[in-house]
């Protein structure tokens, strides 16, 4: 089945930003930075994004260009022009299994935010942020074990992020092209607002301070170049078969070296800026309370949920700028969700020639069910299990072998010649070095780093059990419905 184009250059680059630039960019970067060396980190980041990152996802864009379809079908077209003796094409299924893994919990997160969108209006979370977030609504229990009462109101507002996701793909690239244009600008925009204004309250300077200042020591920290490597994979949403897809959608005459440049800069950007945000209003919060930026400093979601809510009622105009910043998460989270959708929609279609309507449907019931798990009391604690599991074993699996398996088996000088070929900016040798060795090696070393981690101890203190089932067997199930999707014949 032929599937829809990118209108044009734009389109694409947009959307492939859109599914990079995500919740991480806000929540995650600038608090990394901040903890490993501020400034130090900011350029180790660079160097890993050169190293590794443009590398990475040169290769996911080249394999999808030239092979045209989704990650499974590409990878078994490559398997099948090299005469290779393993058709690869599981590894397709793998990387867009562990996407779809992804976006049944990314997708409760939106409706976070679409809950703290209504909430602005009053600022209804009151002085106490902490007890409002975790307990009013998410109604967070004692235990991992202890699933206590769905939250409806969750759960409403997941039914609602799925037809918003199933609407911006309904006909592909036609309709995501256009979707794009709206859901990527809007962020920078209120983005910029949030930077502007974080940058004329007194403190900001403070916290800038803390988020930018150099610890150059800290350059010989291993965890730096951890944290570094494993940021920019999260990031650019690389190994789950998304950006294999995006690029299969280009028209013929598309320059891929350029267009890969441009997406991980304006992801790295968008981090950075992000930085300037949220450590400027942290400074203005650390004044305040008469404490040091180190104090009130988090990241992930008690950032979002907890902490931000408590500076935006001590400013002026706090609904509005509330319903801005939720808005911002709620815009950078919808991009990231339906890309991750799309890969797995686009593979579905390539291996069983389904319609794209009925696929979109059968998919979002699917993910929506499964979903209903993380609106329970003990929804959190789920959650980030499956999203520790999922970003550092399934998204390094999938990198470690992409790089092994065009590096090694297919060529990475052939693949190379073919990005130079319909590229006015040629890639030059280094980037063979860099994905026959330092992404593989960075992959490994990740990827071994955190299975001594399980193997000492289970992830976040949770019980051995809800680590084998949220996170083990999770990973069990997508490798085996891999292998049996690519024995099957259809």
């Amino acid at each position: 089945m032929e599937e829809a184009k990118w209108s044009g250059r734009t389109a694409f680059v947009l959307a492939s930003i859109g599914s990079a630039v995500g919740l991480g960019n806000v929540w995650r970067f600038p608090y990394i930075a901040y903890k490993f060396g501020g400034g130090a980190f900011i350029v180790a980041y660079i160097i890993a994004l050169i190293l590794v990152g443009i590398p990475l996802l040169l290769l996911e864009f080249s394999i999808g260009y030239k092979f045209k379809g989704s990650a499974p079908y590409s990878l078994a077209k490559l398997s099948k022009e090299k005469r290779l003796p393993i058709n690869f094409e599981w590894l397709g299924w793998f990387a867009v299994f562990v996407g779809f893994g992804i976006v049944t919990y990314y997708s409760v997160i939106m409706v976070w935010s679409f809950d703290y969108l209504y909430y602005s209006l009053t600022t209804a979370w009151g002085e106490n942020t902490k007890e409002f977030f975790f307990q009013k609504v998410l109604g967070l229990t004692s235990g991992v074990f202890e699933l206590g009462k769905v939250q409806w109101p969750i759960v409403l507002g997941l039914l609602i992020s799925w037809v918003w996701i199933v609407l911006s793909i309904w006909k592909g690239a036609r309709t995501v092209g256009k979707v794009v244009y709206v859901t990527v600008t809007m962020p920078w925009i209120l983005l910029l607002i949030f930077v502007v204004r974080g940058l004329t309250l007194p403190g900001a300077v403070q916290g800038i301070n803390y988020y930018l200042t150099p610890n150059w020591k800290e350059l010989l920290n291993p965890a730096l170049w951890h944290a570094a490597i494993s940021q920019i994979f999260f990031s650019l949403t690389v190994g789950f078969g998304v950006m294999i897809a995006y690029a299969s959608f280009l028209p013929e005459g598309s320059d891929i070296v350029n267009n890969a440049i441009l997406v991980a800069l304006a992801d790295a950007a968008t981090a950075f800026v992000a930085g300037f945000a949220v450590f400027s209003t942290l400074g203005y919060y650390a004044q305040l309370q008469g404490v040091s930026v180190a104090e009130v400093a988090r990241g992930g979601p008690e950032l979002a949920f907890v902490t931000y809510p408590t500076i935006i009622s001590k400013l002026p105009l706090a609904p509005l700028f509330g319903i801005f910043f939720f808005l911002m998460l709620l815009t950078l989270a919808i991009d990231s969700a339906f890309s991750l959708v799309e890969a797995f929609i686009a593979a579905l279609m390539d291996k069983f020639g389904t319609k794209r309507e009925y696929t979109n449907i059968g998919v979002a019931i699917l993910a929506f069910l499964i979903g209903i798990i993380y609106t329970t009391g003990a929804g959190l604690y789920w959650l980030d299990i499956v999203d520790h599991f999922m970003n550092h074993f399934g998204l390094f699996t999938v990198a470690f072998l992409e790089s092994i398996l065009i590096g090694w088996l297919y060529g990475s000088e052939e693949m190379r010649d073919f990005a130079n070929s319909v590229s006015d900016r040629p890639i030059g040798k280094w980037w063979n070095i860099s994905v026959k060795f330092i992404v593989p090696l960075s992959s490994l070393i990740i990827f071994v780093s955190a299975l001594k981690e399980r193997i000492r101890e289970p992830y976040g203190g949770y019980p051995r059990l809800a680590e084998i089932i949220g996170g083990w067997a999770v990973l069990a199930i997508f490798l085996i419905l891999a292998i049996y999707l690519t024995t099957r014949k259809t």
